[in-house]
């Protein structure tokens, strides 16, 4: 049954990669079309950006004139009510205005009108009145002090158009008076727009709040004074805000454009930077095309690929009982190996397990497939392991071989040695890891017994001299680096060769036993060392430790060994076996040309003292006279 689901299998691959391929390439046109219109969402947003600083940049210098205009205005509208309207007093006003307007580019006119709305201040013979425009009308009725901001007209003066911007003075019984206006050209405003480059087709329009234009770029005196309040800026409910982007049909020229408007805070002004659609998108729609022909190329080849896949996937198919074959050989050898061979998938999950399972790890093969590879490593054994399947399944290793310990059902833990290979699909992809496994609890043990020997006294079970050469260096390397203090003790058995003449080599070397147990219990620091150091004499390493804590140690050692009791006729007096010791204490980081010889010649010079003074004392380096002293504490 399963060889049919297989065959039945093998036989769809084709048609799924051929609906693969046909996928891809949809996801590829798909994905780039989605791309260049977020790149077109990008450049109008960007334009958005830019038109939106225009705006805020040339609103700004709009208020700026006109706050330029209502300074002016202000100082003759206060002259008017102090000095009154006098020939003298007009006289001098014109004089003042007429020099105002020379220094500033942008004004275009002073005047003061009376209240019959006729000039004070026109120059020339200008017979006409005021007295019916709008900005006359708004000052003789409102009593209010503000500045006003007329719609744009044509000047009486020479016919340009002009904004104006008017306050009302009063006479000195609080009545109407007059009003004092300063007109700004619309030329002057265009003029000075025509200084941001912003595109071939792109336009800047100041309006008034109710939609009449004041001043435009391009085409100023074509569309100055026309009115626009029917478009949606000025209609739209959701267009009544301070600022914000526009995008809509110019009904001036007919173009599409993208814009940003920007209303004034401080007077009626809408103003209005656009850029040409068309024009800001010509650029990117070049590239779009550009780049949609080199997907669309890259779409065909990937289609060509994939019917050669499909044409390999139909070749394939016949491989799959060669396959089949192999895999059945596979078997045969792993399940008459005496080691323990196991298939692991990219899940890190058991996929075959040979029989020698039930000698290697207890376990027999039905109760390990499916579960996970790495359950039974050791915490401390897992994480190198886990490194190795990690970099074989990404292809980085194709082969490599770790000793770890693994859970034995029946025996607790074992030591396992396993060779792993990864294992390929006919594409080269890998598709898997096959480990040989063999216990090797045994060996282990061996090599830890060995690595014991290597480095234990097998007489006293104490240290051996090489183990202490080596932590005598480890421990001076540390109090240099700590600036502590490193103290030794240098141990020798009184007349031990005595002993043996007399006694015999047996309890010769039970003797050395006694007193290295006593030695050994003065361990009370992880730190201590105490090791044999050649025949009867033995050494104890005390880190941290200073002359006074070396010398009381020292005494205690002795006096235990002198309270064994052991019997020794020929040691002279005490008739007990006793121990001579020399001490010595240093600060490595203070002997700045001395080593570890220093310290271990200070100690012996100390016992070879504490031996002529009559053997069974301790004497310290620093306690001996005309020799040389390391630095003691």
């Amino acid at each position: 049954m399963n060889a049919v689901a297989q065959r039945a299998g093998w036989s769809r691959l084709p048609l799924r990669a051929a609906a693969f391929v046909v996928l891809t390439c949809a996801t590829i046109l798909g994905v780039c079309g989605w791309r260049e219109w977020a790149a077109r969402d990008a450049v109008l947003k960007s334009a958005e950006t830019e038109m939106a600083n225009v705006a805020r940049s040339l609103t700004q210098h709009a208020e700026d004139s006109l706050d330029l205009l209502d300074t002016g205005v202000v100082g003759v509208v206060s002259r008017l009510e102090m000095d009154g309207t006098e020939p003298a007093t007009i006289a001098k006003l014109r004089n003042l205005m007429e020099t105002r307007k020379k220094a500033m580019e942008r004004v275009h006119s002073f005047a003061i009108i009376d209240d019959q709305g006729k000039w004070l201040t026109a120059p020339g013979t200008i017979a006409s009145t005021l007295s019916d425009d709008a900005f006359f009308r708004h000052h003789q009725l409102s009593p209010k002090r503000e500045p006003f901001l007329g719609h744009p007209v044509k000047s009486q003066l020479d016919g340009e158009w002009v904004v104006t911007l008017s306050r009302r003075f009063n006479k000195p019984d609080g009545s109407f008076g007059g009003v004092v206006l300063a007109t700004i050209s619309s030329r002057y405003l265009s003029h000075f727009y025509e200084q941001f480059e912003i595109g071939r087709n792109s336009s800047v329009a100041l309006m008034h709040g109710e939609g009449t234009i004041i001043a435009r770029n391009p085409s100023n005196e074509k569309f100055t004074g026309r009115s626009v309040g029917d478009a949606p800026l000025f209609r739209d409910a959701s267009l009544q805000r301070p600022a914000g982007a526009y995008h809509f049909k110019s009904p001036l020229d007919g173009a599409e454009r993208v814009s940003f408007f920007k209303r004034s805070g401080r007077y009626p002004l809408v103003l209005l930077a656009t850029v040409d659609k068309d024009e800001l998108l010509a650029p990117w729609r070049a590239a779009a095309i550009s780049r949609m022909l080199y997907v669309l190329a890259l779409v065909m080849l990937i289609a060509i690929i994939g019917a050669v896949l499909v044409r390999q996937l139909q070749r394939g198919q016949s491989m799959a009982a060669a396959l089949v074959e192999k895999e059945a050989h596979f078997r045969l050898l792993a399940e008459g190996s005496s080691d323990m061979v196991t298939s692991i998938g990219l899940d890190e999950r058991l996929r075959y397990v040979s029989p020698s399972s039930a000698r290697v790890v207890g376990w027999r093969p039905g109760q390990l497939i499916g579960t996970p590879a790495l359950a039974g490593i050791h915490a401390d054994d897992l994480p190198q392991v886990q490194a190795l399947v990690d970099a074989m399944k990404r292809g980085e290793r194709e082969e490599a071989r770790v000793t770890y310990r693994n859970s034995h059902r029946g025996n607790g833990e074992v030591w396992l040695e396993s060779t792993m290979r990864v294992t390929r699909k006919d594409n080269g992809r890998v598709n898997g890891v096959v480990a040989i496994s063999r216990d090797i609890t045994e060996q282990k043990k061996l090599e830890t017994r060995l690595e014991t020997l290597a480095i234990e006294d097998s007489l006293t079970g104490l240290a051996n001299r090489r183990r202490f050469d080596e932590r005598l260096r480890e421990e001076w390397a540390r109090a240099y680096r700590d600036r502590s203090t490193l103290a030794l003790l240098m141990i020798d058995v009184d007349h031990f060769k005595a002993y043996n003449d007399e006694y015999g080599h047996p309890a010769g070397d039970a003797c050395l036993r006694v007193v290295a147990q006593v030695i050994a219990a003065e361990m009370k620091r992880p730190g201590d060392l105490a090791a044999r150091y050649g025949g009867e004499e033995f050494t104890m390493l005390l880190p941290n430790t200073d002359a006074a804590g070396c010398a009381r140690i020292g005494e205690r050692i002795r006096k235990a060994i002198r309270g064994a009791g052991l019997v020794h006729g020929s040691n002279g007096t005490s008739g007990c076996v006793t121990a001579s010791l020399g001490g010595a204490a240093c600060r490595p980081s203070l002997e700045r040309t001395a080593g570890v010889a220093t310290l271990i010649e200070a100690a012996d010079q100390a016992l070879y003292a504490a031996k002529q003074a009559g053997r069974d004392r301790l004497m310290m380096s620093v306690e001996v006279a005309n020799l040389p002293r390391v630095a003691g504490l």
